[in-house]
């Protein structure tokens, strides 16, 4: 028996009569939760884990093994293909947990502090996690794509990126001001190409795919179908990612 407010109700009376009620959803239909960034703060979590196991192991060692190697690229004498031209297509999402020292690790994080908490709060828990990874898979995808020699691509960047996009999508669409993430945005461009040693390829797929992620989510007509237009949308965007992905590969292998 249950505690009521007068007496007490059986289990199979109160499942009964919240049956018929309406589960609350945030704006875009997902769960709604207590407002804790549970999702942003695991991803933080790995992403600082992963660091620490590069420092126990070898950050060089890890990179090699895990990061994304874009281009028709080389660890092997003779120009012959490596990482993920030859299959290793794990890299792809490894890669975004990778980080080429502190300071990387730590304004990557600073950004996932901040853009993460407000869009799994307007998204739900298990859409801003599809749009987080999909993002990072974007990222990578276009790194391995566009780039021309050798490049060993690590970071999350591309995620948080994607997470920027999102950000700019979301506010957008619940009419509010966008002024700020642009500025923002914009900032974090001009540094993107200014310096040689960031991978501005990860940074504009991240971007784009983070973009069209939260147009999917955001502009998917309300109703009761409106879970199976994201999830189709979401999972079109992977299928085209693993295509582009394949017809690269084809492309570098002899």
């Amino acid at each position: 028996m249950r505690a009521a407010s007068v007496g007490f109700q059986c289990p199979a009376c109160v499942a009964e009569g919240t049956r018929g009620v309406r589960e609350a959803r945030t704006t875009f239909g997902g769960r709604l939760t207590d407002g804790t960034a549970r999702v942003t703060y695991a991803l933080i979590g790995l992403n600082v884990l992963v660091f620490l196991a590069g420092l126990v192991l070898g950050e060089g060692e890890l990179r090699r093994s895990f990061g994304n190697v874009a281009g028709p690229a080389v660890f092997e004498p003779g120009g012959a293909p490596a990482g993920v031209a030859v299959g290793e297509y794990y890299r792809l999402l490894t890669a975004t947990f990778l980080h080429a020292g502190v300071l990387h690790l730590a304004l990557n994080m600073l950004a996932l502090s901040v853009l993460g908490p407000p869009l799994e709060q307007a998204l739900g828990r298990s859409r801003f996690l599809a749009l987080y990874l999909l993002a990072a898979l974007g990222g990578s995808v276009t790194a391995f794509v566009l780039a021309e020699g050798f490049t060993l691509s690590v970071g999350a960047s591309g995620a948080i990126f994607g997470l920027f996009g999102a950000y700019y999508v979301v506010v957008r669409r619940m009419g509010g001001s966008t002024s700020s993430i642009v500025g923002l945005l914009a900032v974090n461009l001009v540094i993107t190409f200014a310096l040689p040693f960031i991978d501005w390829r990860a940074h504009l797929g991240g971007l784009v795919t983070g973009g069209l992620v939260a147009a999917a989510l955001a502009y998917a007509p309300r109703g009761p179908q409106r879970t199976l237009v994201q999830a189709v949308a979401c999972a079109a965007l992977l299928v085209l990612l693993v295509a582009v992905t394949a017809a690269r590969r084809s492309a570098l292998l002899p």
